[in-house]
């Protein structure tokens, strides 16, 4: 007997009981009909109190089996009856969680009354029938290392009623072939939740087999993000009144009559709609501008947000440019040239560890690779609160990739552009000159050229005559200001939307060129000061445009401080679902009018 069976387990758990020892059992400690009292003896209540007492040292955890505390107490009033097979007997409910128990042997089989048996959190893999006692009625085995449901051929308990295999590695065909009514004909509570399994048509079809089922639990599968989920379970399995922990009304019913009968457009195909709404708390670039700077170049920001999310792309048809986005089923914003290449050169300077794409491959969809796509919003210019409305559906084939992206999460990063214009070599159009002429900035000293009346019309509309001079722009400069990371579980257990406003807390800026520039202005307000003379009061770029909660000192080099706001960016994320049979009606039809509109591909051979 190995010690990681589950007769070894119990073994313990009824040594640990001290049946034979005080204040249980047989011993020197009771008192004896025929025997004198002993100073040593105690009263029958007393060795019960020492059994129930929180603060006793003879009482012991007893949550593996509510039977053991009574059966300690059983022992204390008839000790006589304490033998191997009574105790064997006497135990109904087992409850042996995360003991690391891998095998259920025959010596499970000395619970000859057992009813109820829960594995929840060990590494079993398979499950020999013959080894479990007839009388069994509750089966728990959550959160194990089931792989396979094959070990269920051998006729199980035929009594069961309960049978519990949530969060195994369970979702095959073959597994789907053990679920029936053959199998399991007094079933009433199953409990499938948190598995792998993807065909939503052919289980429920196994399902309805089941002639006493009542209870059923399939959320965290992946066919349960797909539309036709739950309201086609509902009207395929008539006879259930619970669905996911929540019973099924009437007009639940009502509602969803009739997707049965609708099978042959059922698509385990998901829909997902990202949104990106306000983003707020964005310091603004040019707080930090010198007056005294040069006209050129001309300095422009813009601010988009990026995400990864999962979509799938076919492999066995060849698709030009234009229908590339199409075949993808992603409906994205089409960049310009400029935004692609500013993507190519950004690729090298920013690394984005948490979003960076990836493949999921599956060995059921020979012909779609899931794939994680990247989305940018359009860009924006600087504003207190800048508005997005960026709105993206996805449909996702792959679900089982699409679980597994929903538990990992959403990242979602902000990105700043930096682009610098220039004026095209010309003789007409100086370069980079100053807005002001040295003269004036020397205050007007030295000898003017005098102005008359008619000059200032005549340099206007010379003014006008001269052509704004034609910017090039360098290639644009990205870099990240923050990444934060939206957990997406609750879609996997049954939510259908997730809306949340994520805060990235205050974002660092670029105080470099404003230290400089307080430098510099301080060192004139100390030689001015030096000179005797009372120089002009310097405007200090670095005052806060306003106060309040969240906001973030940045201090620099000579302890000018810059207040800033928390980001926060609106972000909600919702699944498809139909609501009602009509809804889905409503919905199919444009889709199937859609798809019966794109062009067939088909491929070349050479």
């Amino acid at each position: 007997m190995s010690s990681n069976s589950l007769s070894a387990v119990l073994e313990k758990k009824i040594h640990r009981l001290c049946l034979n020892d005080f204040p249980c059992g047989y011993g020197t400690w009771r008192k004896t009909k025929d025997g004198a009292e002993g100073a040593e003896t105690e009263e029958t209540d007393a060795l019960l109190d020492l059994l129930s007492c929180p603060h006793s040292p003879w009482r012991h955890d007893e949550s593996w089996s509510p039977q053991a505390p009574a059966l300690r107490q059983l022992v204390v009033l008839t000790p006589e009856r304490l033998h191997t097979d009574f105790i064997y007997n006497y135990f109904t409910t087992l409850r042996i969680v995360d003991k690391g128990v891998s095998v259920i042997d025959d010596g499970l089989l000395k619970f000859s009354k057992l009813e109820e048996l829960v594995l929840s959190a060990n590494t079993i893999s398979e499950i020999p029938v013959e080894n479990l006692p007839s009388t069994l009625k509750i089966l728990e085995l959550r959160a194990n290392r089931l792989s396979a449901l094959n070990s269920f051929t051998d006729s199980p308990p035929s009594r069961l009623q309960y049978l519990g295999l949530g969060s195994n590695c369970l979702g095959s065909h073959d597994d789907i072939c053990y679920l029936t009514g053959r199998h399991w004909p007094q079933l009433v509570c199953l409990d499938l939740s948190d598995c792998e399994f993807q065909d939503q048509l052919a289980l429920l079809n196994t399902l309805s087999t089941l002639p006493c089922l009542r209870t059923l639990v399939l959320e965290g599968n992946p066919f349960t993000l797909a539309p036709s989920y739950p309201g086609f379970t509902v009207d395929s399995l008539p006879q259930i009144s619970c669905l996911d922990t929540s019973w099924i009304s009437p007009e639940d019913r009502h509602g969803f009559r009739g997707l049965a009968k609708k099978s042959d457009v059922i698509v385990d195909r998901a829909s997902a709609t990202v949104s990106v709404g306000r983003m707020r708390g964005i310091p603004d670039p040019l707080t930090c501008g010198d007056e005294n700077a040069p006209d050129f170049p001309v300095i422009t920001y813009g601010y988009f947000i990026t995400y990864d999310f999962l979509s799938y792309q076919s492999f066995n048809l060849s698709f030009d440019s234009e229908s590339k986005c199409d075949a993808a089923h992603v409906t994205e914003d089409c960049f310009s040239d400029a935004d692609l290449q500013s993507n190519r050169n950004c690729e090298k300077e920013s690394s984005k560890p948490h979003t960076q794409d990836s493949m999921v491959h599956t060995e059921e969809t020979c012909h779609d690779t899931a794939y994680a796509s990247r989305h940018s919003t359009s860009k924006l210019t600087w504003s207190k609160c800048m508005d997005f409305s960026d709105t993206q559906t996805y449909i996702v084939s792959d679900l089982g990739g699409l679980k597994r992206f929903f538990n990992q999460g959403l990242y979602i990063t902000i990105e700043e552009e930096k682009v610098l214009s220039w004026p095209a070599a010309s003789e007409d159009v100086p370069s980079a000159k100053p807005s002001r002429t040295v003269k004036e900035k020397k205050g007007g000293k030295g000898k003017e050229s005098p102005i008359k009346s008619g000059s200032t019309k005549d340099k206007s509309k010379d003014k006008k005559k001269k052509c704004v001079p034609e910017l090039f722009q360098d290639a644009p400069t990205r870099r990240t200001l923050g990444s934060v990371h939206v957990p997406l579980q609750s879609l996997v257990r049954g939510g259908q939307k997730v809306d949340v406003l994520c805060e990235l807390g205050a974002l660092h800026i670029e105080t470099e060129d404003l230290g400089k520039k307080i430098k510099e202005d301080k060192k004139m307000d100390k030689e001015s000061k030096q000179r005797g003379g009372s120089g002009t009061k310097q405007k200090n770029t670095a005052a806060p445009k306003g106060k309040g909660k969240g906001r973030k000192d940045v201090h620099t080099d000579d302890s000018v401080s810059v207040q800033l706001e928390p980001v926060t960016v609106e972000l909600s994320v919702e699944l498809e679902k139909w609501q009602s049979a009509s809804e889905a009606h409503q919905l199919l039809l444009p889709h199937q009018n859609s798809l019966s509109k794109r062009p067939v591909l088909v491929l070349k051979q050479d």
